[in-house]
């Protein structure tokens, strides 16, 4: 095992907490890896190492090492149809279980989790819900671990309201995933929501898939938008990369520290540094390692226990200049 693996332990017996059945299904069969001949299907989600996806990948692979599964990884680039396509071909090789996001959305994904299930195959979703495929296939295991996206976009962007003192007619950036639509686009409506609240003049640009994939070919975008807009005094990416990237942006900008009030979603090492710089103001910490990590557990569970589908809320936690120095060693191993 490897020493980053190796210093995850106290923090994963928490987790195994947190998935509550795991330590009945342990004291049923005592064998460490209670999971071993099970098949997986998992998704990290976007490129292989980057952030966000890394964090949940880590999650993944200690659970893998764990618990014993075989598990075989899919990697998206944060692409809705090309994960989505992965997923149907995941079900064609016959898994025992799938872990995934539900970015396409239950009008695209409802079928396949229905052919899933029709087949044997557990299918559940970490990071981004399908709700209306959770409701029917929860007995059977269909479950969440995750963030209500747009009760966390919402708690996000008022905390930094309040923060800065917004006023009403004061502009605010948001950077989000809108048209990507269901409930993934649930976050940066929930963003938006709280800002008009408060009477906001709310600036959007939707991330193109080029963005998506590498933070820094939105640099461009973001100097122009606060060169035209130097009056801006909130600017909010909902998105883990782009969050990881602000101290690039606003020092291309030609930003100082604490000029402007950066408010966003996901630790990394370069979002840690970047709230230790001055930056980065705000961000929530919805956990990707453990989104990861319960996401198999409860297929695991599921397939040698019978039980249904674990919802699993890991969101909440603001991180700011006053508990950076707890969270970032965590980061700088990418398991928070």
């Amino acid at each position: 095992m490897t020493e980053r693996f190796a210093r995850l332990r106290p923090l994963l017996g928490a987790a195994v907490l947190l998935g509550v059945g795991s330590t009945a299904a342990l004291a049923l069969d005592p064998t460490p890896k209670w999971c071993e001949g099970v098949k997986i299907a998992a998704f990290p989600g976007g490129p292989q190492g980057g952030v966000f996806a890394n964090n949940v990948y880590n999650g993944f692979r200690q659970a893998e090492l764990d618990l014993g599964p075989t598990v075989t990884y899919y990697f998206s680039d944060w692409d809705p149809n090309k994960m989505l396509t992965q997923i149907q071909q995941a079900v064609a090789t016959a898994v025992d279980g799938i872990a995934t996001y539900g970015f396409a959305g239950e009008a695209a994904t409802g079928p396949v989790v229905q052919q899933a299930f029709d087949q044997g195959i557990i299918f559940t979703t970490l990071n981004t819900a399908l709700p209306d495929s959770e409701k029917k296939f929860a007995p059977k295991g269909f479950g969440f671990v995750g963030a209500p996206n747009y009760d966390a976009g919402f708690a996000l962007a008022t905390e930094a309201a309040n923060r800065a003192g917004l006023k009403s007619g004061d502009k605010v950036f948001v950077w989000g995933l809108k048209g990507q639509g269901g409930d993934r686009g649930q976050r940066t409506v929930g963003v938006i929501d709280a800002f008009e609240k408060v009477g906001a003049n709310v600036l959007y640009q939707e991330i193109d898939q080029a963005t998506n994939a590498d933070p820094n070919a939105g640099t461009a975008t973001f100097v122009g938008l606060m060169g035209a807009n130097p009056d801006v005094k909130i600017v909010v990416t909902d998105h883990g990369g782009l969050t990881s990237n602000v101290g690039v942006y606003a020092q291309a900008a030609g930003l100082k520290p604490d000029q402007v009030f950066f408010a966003g979603f996901d630790m990394s090492p370069n979002t840690a540094q970047a709230i230790e710089q001055g930056f980065q103001s705000l961000v929530i910490d919805q956990q990707p390692y453990l989104q990861g990590y319960l996401s198999l557990l409860n297929i695991c569970l599921t397939k040698k226990y019978g039980f249904s589908g674990l919802n699993i809320n890991t969101a909440g936690a603001f991180v700011d200049k006053t508990n950076v120095g707890a969270v970032a060693p965590l980061a700088a191993v990418e398991i928070r």
